[in-house]
């Protein structure tokens, strides 16, 4: 198959027009069978690497069925990598979650690739918990992040931590060598910050929520990520977590090349309006947002990745930048980059084809239209 007409995506050069060439599944060099898509733009899938679920299945329930349906869904939303996250959970749990994401794996189920898991928890802080459950906080342990490396066939891919617990910081060294650490749920100041960045932590989780504010007296953990420029930084662009204005300062502040678009997702992401659960709490999901029954604390996000990179073009943040925060970079953090995340060849053959209005035309992965037509 070449895809013809078509504004390809560039890491470089932004939108170029050129043909795609697509055979066995890869990017090729050249290739027959032409296929017009004048006037649509070309992307590479994207990559969620912080979602905890959809379709009403959440990574955390532990079921192969959930995730399946979970891996379906991202994959029609254009959604080719995924990176579930679990939250803070009994040890028990934290390890059935890990050893059904490696049997999914194994299986070669259908959907979206499971190309890691994320541990979003239970190494935070109580003063920034946010909906993760208080019950099952713990201080870093890294017996715990072995066991669970070991349950889930070397899956996992990153580890949140909030620097200012005890024993933090021997932690994140020993911990960033078996996984990318990233700094969430966090009452830390900006030097406690700045020490676990020098220790090895590469990411931030949701950057400005979960964590102190940026102050111009106390900058916190966004002024350390801001002073470190190996650092990269999760953003939700759902239009709820974060201001627009607060979104296109931040990619000014970081750089396109070190923002990373994620959804955050919870179970009710593609669900009408209701009563939802998220790490066993009682969520209430209205509109575009979904919040703690009860405290009104935001308990993830209802906007899958497309749809926030969508937003955040819609708040000026420019259509490569954009795709460049929510394919490009996500793949460089898991280390996934050389085979995915761009349209390069000899990389799997996984894009989206979006119509001028950013809408979904087509989702191809490994080469064969799973969503829409051409």
């Amino acid at each position: 198959m070449r895809l013809t007409g078509g504004l390809v995506f560039d890491p470089a050069k932004g939108f170029v027009e050129r043909d795609v060439c697509i055979q066995g599944g890869k990017i090729a060099a050249c290739a027959q069978d032409p296929v017009d898509v004048g006037g649509c733009w070309v992307i590479p899938g994207l990559t969620d690497l912080h979602f905890h679920g959809c379709r009403g299945a959440d990574f955390s329930d532990g079921e192969a069925e959930g995730l399946r349906e979970m891996a379906a869904y991202e994959l029609s939303r254009g959604v080719t990598q995924i990176c579930p996250a679990g939250m803070t959970l009994a040890e028990e749990q934290l390890v059935k979650i890990c050893q059904v994401a490696a049997a999914h794996r194994a299986s070669g189920a259908p959907g979206a690739e499971l190309v890691g898991i994320n541990l979003e928890g239970p190494f935070l802080s109580k003063a920034k918990k946010g909906a993760q459950n208080e019950e099952w906080l713990q201080a870093p342990n890294l017996p715990l992040l072995e066991k669970l490396m070991e349950a889930s066939q070397g899956l996992v891919a990153l580890v949140s931590v909030a620097p200012e617990l005890e024993g933090a910081q021997e932690f994140i060294r020993a911990a960033s060598k078996m996984a990318v650490v990233s700094l969430a749920h966090t009452a830390a100041d900006y030097d406690t910050a700045l020490t676990a960045f020098q220790n090895g932590a590469r990411e931030v989780t949701h950057i400005y929520n979960g964590m102190l504010p940026f102050a111009h007296r106390e900058p916190g953990v966004v002024g350390a990520a801001a002073d470190s420029p190996e650092v990269m930084c999760e953003i939700i662009c759902d239009g709820v977590h974060i201001h627009p204005s607060v979104v296109r300062a931040t990619f000014r502040l970081m750089g396109p090349q070190r923002m990373v678009l994620i959804s955050d997702t919870m179970r009710a992401a593609g669900m009408p309006d209701g009563e939802y659960t998220l790490g066993g709490q009682a969520v209430t999901v209205k509109g575009n947002r979904a919040t703690l029954t009860g405290s009104g604390s935001l308990a993830g996000s209802v906007t899958d990745l497309m749809a926030c990179m969508i937003t955040a073009v819609s708040f000026g943040i420019p259509l490569a930048d954009a795709v460049t925060a929510a394919a490009v970079n996500p793949a460089k953090v898991l280390g996934i980059y050389h085979r995915v995340g761009s349209i390069e060849e000899g990389k799997d053959a996984n894009l989206v084809v979006l119509r001028k209005d950013l809408s979904i035309q087509a989702v191809l992965f490994r080469g064969n239209v799973v969503h829409g037509s051409l």
